[in-house]
């Protein structure tokens, strides 16, 4: 039986919207698959997470492969990582319509090797190194395989590896767009960085300082080591002095620990500064920019990023490494405190 032109259109609306299968898409036979991203009727592993709550309720189990669909590319994942707080996030739990989406897979930071290319892709191939940040609202990368949008993905250089990548793309795109996109930071202004020892504040610190900045940064006393080796000029213990009398006035200031150290940080944001922030919308300076956002991915920052590490330039600080069996193991010892980023290794 073949199908007519008006039911080939609504097929290609279907492909559009729920990302089918590309095969339905062209064909003219019916098609006997099912709807979603899902539906080669074979199984991977992946760690999914069944209904709302804390990394207690993640399950290591069997899930079935994503389909490739319009504009995607399905990932053979090597290396995942994740943001602490992924599992209080709404669009964990239901996709951009609103409606529920579990069991959800977490962990939206990528490293692999794409296996399929969906219709309409361009700019990657089938055995590509790529790696990436992935939409919230689908499925992340905690699992053997991910089918993403090929626009959030960049090439890898081979020099770099795949959890070097994984530990990359969160805290890489998220300081690369506090910086230079909302900080329109340059050479010779100075830089204050709160929570200079973190994730995000130790990428911050590699590339305010590479791009000849003047770089403070603030942080508990313990972590001065850290932020010193991720190339901090000065280092303010949050817990031991206040930071106004210290830092003077900033061209740029980045906050990542929000509370009352964002509340304070106006005041010593310079006349045309910014203070830039992804905790909480910032109080304005009184004669400055105020800028909160949430990171997206973008393929071209991510290949700049990428050429950082291979040049040597840049080091993503990783403080564990579990397997992808480990996923709820990997979520507890990072709410327990563990400091840098937490890898997730698929073999």
């Amino acid at each position: 039986m073949e199908v007519g032109p008006r039911a080939r259109s609504l097929r290609w609306q279907l492909c559009i919207i729920y990302r089918i299968d590309p095969w339905f898409c062209h064909s003219n036979e019916p098609y006997r698959g099912s709807f979603g991203p899902y539906g080669h009727g074979m199984n991977m592993k992946a760690t999914r997470i069944h209904s709302p709550g804390g990394p207690e309720g993640l399950v290591y189990e069997d899930a079935p492969q994503p389909y490739v669909g319009v504009g995607d590319v399905v990932v053979k994942v090597h290396a995942a990582s994740f943001t602490p707080g992924e599992l209080d996030w709404p669009v964990t739990w239901v996709d951009r319509a609103g409606r529920d989406r579990t069991p959800a897979i977490p962990a939206h930071e990528v490293s692999g090797v794409v296996t399929e290319i969906g219709y309409g892709t361009t700019g990657l191939q089938v055995g590509d190194r790529v790696y990436g940040l992935t939409d919230r609202h689908r499925d992340g990368a905690a699992a053997e395989y991910l089918a993403v949008e090929a626009r959030d993905l960049a090439v890898l250089p081979d020099t770099v590896t795949h959890a070097d990548a994984a530990a990359l793309a969160m805290p890489g795109l998220t300081a690369w767009q506090a910086l230079f996109t909302h900080g329109r930071l340059t050479a010779k202004q100075t830089v204050l960085i709160h929570g200079a020892a973190g994730g995000v504040g130790t990428v911050a610190a590699q590339l305010a300082r590479d791009a000849g900045a003047h770089v403070i940064g603030t942080g508990h006393g313990q972590h001065h080591d850290v932020a010193t080796e991720a190339g901090v000029h000065e280092f303010i213990a949050l817990d031991q002095h206040g930071f106004e009398d210290a830092v003077g006035q900033a061209d740029l200031v980045f906050d990542t620990i929000g509370g009352h150290v964002l509340a304070r940080s106006a005041a010593v944001v310079k006349p045309g500064g910014t203070l830039v922030s992804i905790s909480a919308p910032p109080p304005a300076p009184a004669d400055g920019r105020a800028v909160y956002f949430i990171v997206e991915s973008d393929r071209t920052q991510l290949a700049e990023l990428a050429e950082h590490v291979r040049a040597g330039r840049l080091r993503p600080f990783i403080g564990a490494t579990f397997p992808l069996s480990a996923t709820r193991e990997a979520f507890l010892a990072k709410r327990d405190g563990i400091a840098g980023k937490v890898v997730l290794e698929n073999a």
